[in-house]
């Protein structure tokens, strides 16, 4: 539960870290780069959706 509440703070700020940190390295880590690379938003979004899922 700790560590959650952890990511989801981390997916707020640094969205690709928290993916990375949660998902590794492929291709949710690539799309949540495009996307903060595009506009933040949508990729703090991402980050958020895949944490809690």
């Amino acid at each position: 539960m700790d560590n959650k509440i952890v990511l989801i703070i981390l997916a707020i700020l640094l969205p690709p870290i928290a993916v990375f940190l949660k998902k590794g390295a492929g291709k949710d880590l690539i799309i949540n780069i495009v996307l903060c690379l595009l506009f933040f938003l949508p990729g703090v979004i991402h980050a958020i959706w895949l944490v809690t899922k």
